[in-house]
């Protein structure tokens, strides 16, 4: 895809020839009038730009399928992740997450000027106080994977936005080795198509954001997480082990030991633990041909 907001000598002008190309608009940022100035070349459009760097204000802003609030949200933009502005419109921002490169709309007041991350959050939700005291009064609710930056003193980190306690923070480099846990620390948490915090949260949101506190950045999407991983096709239900992805026709859930999987169903509205039998036997009778898509190891 190229890197967002740059340009190369000699690309003001680009040819296109032959078959045009197919792609998926959920990562390429094509509209009918305008594309991402990285697919010149390989996609028409009427007109391309440049992104603008930005990161997320917001603890958690609604990403959706067009500029209206009634449009279908398709995922979230935590706050301080980066986000690749190409337009900015009747207060609606388009673009793209940098973490995945899915492309959607935001409330433009859901961006600000872009920074470069020092920590994470790690708790599963970090106030954001007005002073470094815990009595102090909090601004607002960061959540887990959350990207601040700040400078630490004492028991707390300092920025622009207020105070975090260190103890709810790792360093952004840090990386977790139970992914799994981070998983199972969201059993409860209510099912929400495109949600991706413990407000809310998807089965390929679940996933995503459990292998992210381990260093491991997959696409927003079952399917695209599936594509990019690609499947161990000679993987047995009974080799499997915690932290392993399991794959279904549209669905995704992460192992929490050899035989349970935990996943953000849509069965029970909530992320939950359950045998991967049954799992694989609702698959069955919903008439998927292939109940599994696929099994991968991460470990």
């Amino acid at each position: 895809m190229g890197r967002p907001g740059v340009v190369g000598a000699g690309r003001d002008r680009f040819g296109l020839t032959g078959t045009s190309q197919t792609f998926d608009p959920r990562v390429v940022a094509i509209r009918p009038d305008l594309a991402d100035i990285a697919v010149a070349g390989q996609h028409f459009a009427p007109h391309y730009a440049a992104p603008m760097m930005r990161s997320g204000v917001l603890p958690a802003a609604t990403m959706r399928a067009a500029p209206s609030l009634d449009a279908e949200q398709t995922s979230e933009l935590l706050f301080g992740e980066g986000f690749a502005l190409l337009d900015l419109t009747g207060g609606w921002a388009w673009g793209y997450s940098l973490a995945d490169h899915y492309v959607g709309y935001l409330a433009a007041d859901a961006l600000g000027v872009p920074i470069a991350p020092t920590h994470r959050v790690h708790a599963a939700e970090a106030i954001l106080h007005s002073a470094p005291d815990a009595a102090a009064g909090g601004s607002a609710i960061l959540p887990r994977g959350a990207l601040v930056m700040g400078e630490a003193a004492d028991e707390w980190l300092a920025t622009s936005h207020g105070f975090l306690p260190l103890a709810a923070l790792v360093d952004v480099d840090a990386r977790d080795d139970d992914p799994a846990a981070i998983a199972e620390a969201l059993t409860g948490t209510p099912y929400v198509w495109g949600g991706r915090t413990a407000k809310g949260i998807d089965c390929s949101g679940l996933v995503q954001l459990a292998w992210s506190m381990a260093g491991v950045q997959l696409p927003r999407d079952s399917d695209l997480q599936l594509a990019s991983l690609g499947a161990d096709k000679d993987v047995e239900p009974a080799a499997l082990a915690r932290g392993d992805l399991v794959f279904f026709p549209g669905h995704v859930g992460i192992m929490a030991d050899d035989a349970n999987i935990i996943h953000a169903s849509r069965r029970w509205m909530a992320v939950n633990s359950e045998p991967l039998a049954d799992v694989i036997a609702r698959s069955a009778a919903k008439g998927n041909d292939v109940p599994v898509s696929g099994y991968k190891r991460l470990r």
